[in-house]
């Protein structure tokens, strides 16, 4: 009974690690819920080790069923290992989040005049040093990350669609330029390695959640999320980033998404308010988050509140895709504003002056003054909550 038991228990441990490997940090059933990250951090780094427990299991058994077992003993043994190679080839080289997802082969942009990309698309903008740079979420969504240059500065865009949350950081750890490669997802949040110590990073938070660096946070840089066409009157010589073509299928796919309408149930919108799936618009400051519910923004054009003591405002813009996040204290005082929706224009009631949606007085008595933006971003609700535990929701 010995040998068949521990046939049985080695190829059955072979099999668990390689599905476990994998399966803790990609989107399988029931696989985004719990607290598992270093248990598949474990796994991943002693891989090799338990494989080799698991062969030491197997391989004196598997060679005396082998030699002396009858017809059916070797058939099933047979069939046992190309059943193990099949899953091994599957979770190492088909589901892993670096053999589904890849960085563009040509990263070419244009300028906003030359562009010919649908201007209600959705991007990420990013303005450093004079230099403005556009990247379109239905493009970034698919590759997850973007290593680029803008203002001369090394830049790490970065993009999950199943959080619907796009953030740009500096890709420097304590000092050092580093590289990142797609790892895999925890909490449905997608995953980075860094090239030289294996740590894994949270997108949505740029922190390193386990691995030697541990606790480590990336620096995070200013970013809008807008329709291309506002950030083009914003910043009119902006540069587009263009899709690759080699990976024209992977874009089709995201077709939809930046209005919510893809099939995924992973990436689709629901659109009732406070759902898994709901828009939110999240805030942190002075390290206090509120999350503002998409529903209500579109009904209402404009929220004012005060989060962290600073007094804020959120901005809709009449297409329902660009929205703006405002400091509303000028020179120490706080605004009072109001949305004209025929003119798309704010007004204060303090100086009566006239400000664009985003921020820039246009006319009166503040004319040359800017509201100062504040970072803001739209994402999943599900997103939002448990990376910001905390969170308060406007109107509850």
């Amino acid at each position: 009974m010995r040998k068949p038991l521990l046939l049985v228990m080695g190829l059955l441990f072979l099999l668990v690690i390689e599905v476990l490997k994998v399966y803790f940090i990609m989107p399988f059933p029931g696989s985004q819920y719990s607290n598992t990250i270093s248990v598949a951090y474990f796994i991943d780094n002693y891989v090799w080790l338990l494989r080799l427990a698991g062969a030491i299991l197997t391989v004196g058994p598997l060679m005396h069923y082998l030699r002396a077992g009858n017809g059916w003993q070797k058939t099933a043994l047979v069939a046992a290992l190309v059943l193990y190679g099949v899953v091994a080839y599957a979770f190492n080289y088909k589901f892993l989040a670096d053999k589904m997802f890849y960085q563009p082969k040509i990263k070419q942009f244009e300028s906003g005049t030359q562009d010919t990309t649908n201007k209600n698309k959705l991007v990420i903008g990013v303005a450093i040093k004079g230099e403005a740079k556009a990247y379109p979420v239905e493009i970034i969504g698919y590759h997850h990350q973007v290593k680029d240059t803008v203002g001369g500065q090394q830049v790490m865009v970065t993009y999950c669609t199943v959080c619907r949350t796009g953030r740009v950081y500096s890709p420097f750890v304590n000092g050092k330029y580093e590289t990142f490669r797609l790892v895999g997802m925890d909490h449905f949040n997608a995953m980075f390695e860094d090239a030289t110590t294996k740590s894994w990073w949270q997108q949505a938070t740029g922190t390193a959640i386990t691995g030697k660096l541990k606790g480590t946070q990336l620096p995070e840089l200013p970013s809008s999320q807008m329709r291309l066409g506002d950030w083009l009157q914003l910043y009119p010589n902006s540069a587009v980033l263009q899709p690759d073509t080699t990976y024209k299928k992977d874009y089709a796919d995201l077709a939809g998404y930046d209005d919510g309408l893809v099939k995924s149930k992973l990436e689709k919108r629901d659109s009732a308010s406070w759902q898994f799936k709901s828009w939110v618009v999240g805030l942190t400051v002075y390290g206090q988050s509120k999350a503002y519910d998409w529903n209500g923004l579109l009904a209402a054009k404009l929220i004012q509140d005060t989060l962290g003591n600073l007094p804020i405002a959120l901005v809709l813009a009449p297409n329902g895709k660009t929205f703006y996040a405002l400091n509303r204290n000028l020179n120490g005082e706080t605004l009072h504003l109001t949305y004209d929706s025929v003119k798309a224009v704010l007004t204060d009631a303090e100086t009566n002056s006239t400000w664009a949606l985003s921020g820039a007085c246009l006319d009166g008595k503040s004319k040359g003054y800017a509201l100062a933006p504040v970072q803001a971003y739209q994402e999943f609700w599900h997103s939002w909550r448990t990376f910001h535990p905390g969170t308060k929701q406007y109107g509850k």
